[in-house]
């Protein structure tokens, strides 16, 4: 008699696991370039970006029953991979502080001379970057999700765990902000340095 319960209890595990196994294969694929590209810009080091990667999905197995399905998963996804980034921001910062005294140094240089030069986009890029970092972490989530992975506030609620109302005011506060931030940087176009600001809209300029 117990040998004949025990036989369909160990069957029916070894279904699950499977069942979860399968799963959990269909999300990575699904995904996984999505979550590499959320990673990708927000570090400078494309190592960094494969171990947030594979941090991430480490959790999601780990985790693997509370996976939401349908597109919430990569939402779900993004979630988790913005908390293992987050053990990696006292070295982005580090990173940071080191690009922005060189980028000083490289304004400076350029500031004598007269025609345009390429590397005047370096030095956009670095000034919206600057203005960005002065923001709060969370408006700097926002604004890359929104512009950076083209999420709709529904989605940024979604990822961040807020409620959308919350995001859409976050997104339209954190906005102006930026705008403020950059100040005469940004010229009447919208543009800083020849770099089109993606952060802000339109509407904001």
């Amino acid at each position: 008699m117990v040998a004949c319960h025990d036989a369909p209890a160990a069957g029916h595990g070894r279904v699950v696991r499977q069942d979860d196994e399968a799963r959990f294969r269909e999300v990575y694929a699904a995904h996984v370039d999505r979550v590499l590209a959320y990673a990708m810009r927000r570090v400078l080091h494309a190592e960094d970006a494969g171990d947030i990667v594979a941090e991430t999905f480490l959790v999601a197995w780990r985790r693997r029953r509370d996976l939401p399905d349908g597109e919430d998963a990569v939402l779900w996804l993004f979630g988790v991979a913005r908390r293992v980034l987050a053990n990696h921001r006292r070295t982005l910062m580090r990173r940071e502080r080191l690009a922005a005294r060189l980028g000083g140094q490289l304004r400076g240089a350029l500031a004598a001379r007269v025609a345009p030069d390429p590397a005047d986009a370096v030095v956009a890029e670095r000034t919206v970057r600057e203005a960005m970092d002065r923001l709060g972490d969370l408006d700097r989530e926002v604004l890359r999700l929104h512009a950076w992975e083209q999420l709709e506030p529904r989605e940024i609620a979604v990822a961040l765990d807020l409620a959308p109302a919350a995001v859409r005011t976050r997104l339209s506060r954190a906005r102006a902000r930026l705008r403020r931030e950059l100040g005469d940087a940004a010229d009447p176009s919208g543009h800083v340095s020849g770099v089109t600001t993606m952060f802000v809209p339109e509407e904001n300029r």
